[in-house]
């Protein structure tokens, strides 16, 4: 199969250098580009492409607005091709939760070597984002209401005023570790599911396939929107009842135990299976602090990070959960996972958040 892609982006010289790297690689084929969104939708809506590479910051309409309209109707597998400053980076954040696959970034200066650099990287995502099922974003609200229920809506809903962390003994009985890796399409799907847990849910540790520029801007979003608290994870941070600990981008997390309570250490080294943070890292570390005490889930992403660590975690008797074929945006990591038979009960991502609270309240 050839890739169509559509280019949308306001610099010529971009434009240019983005159609030297495809024309070079028979997989994928450029049918058109664009200066700016207002001239991208007759030609896109006359030749639908594959992938929509897309930049940000552009003048007459910005690439985020004509990204949640296309999201709105048909979708197309979009990705997102940008500088990432702080303050753009906020703005991917924005276009992830959107319903962009994938988010590359892109220098202000030394372009053509960058993109020959990185050429590979590119063609894949590319690939992968061909094979992606971007939903209409009308569709999300529609599940997450079926997924939160009533009393987890509740705790929504009383998230502005949330009770201070809970201290002593309280804070962390039957806190039995829930372990969650996900790649691309996981930013929104990590979003429904803790949105649907209560504030007194039980600690989790996530794994993210994100750059190092995004983990704090996320979990910052999260937290603002979560009856949990979300925070990016330092070393030495408590896994506690009520907090989720996302790994930064660049750097490994593990679950650690110590005096009966689990931490998580912040580490470098080395990508495995290409990521860092990688998921096998966080898996394999729950299999070896918390055996059958932990939950693993694995959930839509391209590749297979996560899925030997999950085998590890179930064959030494913990519970783990792989989302679905059909709610996920690419069913790479968990077809995988499945594949190994690493993986106790296949699920839809609505049902999730649900299957946490059940492993929780387990004697």
């Amino acid at each position: 199969m050839v890739v169509k892609v559509f280019v949308v982006d306001d610099s010529a010289v971009v434009r240019q250098a983005l159609a030297h790297m495809l024309s070079g690689n028979p997989e994928v084929e450029l049918i058109g580009s664009a200066p700016n969104p207002l001239l991208a939708m007759d030609a896109i809506r006359k030749n639908p492409p594959d992938v929509l590479l897309l930049d940000i910051e552009m003048p007459g309409m910005d690439g985020l607005t004509f990204l949640r309209q296309i999201m709105a109707g048909t979708p197309i597998p979009t990705v997102i091709c940008s500088t990432l400053s702080t303050e753009g980076s906020k703005v991917a954040l924005d276009a992830l939760s959107a319903g962009a696959v994938a988010v590359l970034a892109k220098p202000k200066l030394g372009l053509k070597q960058h993109l020959d650099d990185s050429r590979h990287e590119m063609i894949q995502t590319l690939k992968t984002a061909a094979r992606s099922k971007p939903r209409a974003r009308g569709a999300m609200p529609a599940i997450a209401a079926k997924a939160i229920g009533a009393g987890a809506a509740a705790s929504l809903a009383a998230s502005a005023n949330r009770a201070p962390v809970l201290s002593g003994v309280h804070a962390f009985a039957m806190n039995k570790p829930v372990v969650i890796g996900s790649s691309t399409g996981g930013t929104q799907a990590l979003e429904l599911v803790l949105t649907s847990l209560p504030a007194d849910a039980p600690g989790i540790a996530i794994t993210q396939h994100m750059p190092e520029k995004f983990t704090a801007m996320y979990a910052q979003r999260l937290d603002g929107i979560c009856a949990m608290r979300v925070r990016e994870a330092k070393d030495g941070d408590r896994l506690e009842r009520g907090l989720a600990l996302i790994a930064p981008g660049g750097l490994h997390m593990q679950l650690q135990k110590m005096n009966g309570q689990y931490y998580v250490k912040v580490v470098d080294g080395p990508p495995v299976n290409r990521h860092k943070p990688s998921v096998d890292v966080l898996f394999r570390s729950a299999a070896e602090c918390a055996g059958r005490d932990a939950l693993g889930i694995i959930m839509t992403g391209m590749g297979d990070d996560g899925a030997r660590g999950m085998k590890i975690m179930h064959d030494g008797g913990a519970r783990t959960i792989a989302q679905n074929e059909e709610t996920c945006v690419v069913f790479g990591m968990p077809k995988e996972a499945i594949k190994l038979m690493a993986v106790d009960d296949i699920l839809p991502l609505e049902s999730i958040a649900r299957a946490i609270l059940q492993f929780d309240s387990r004697a």
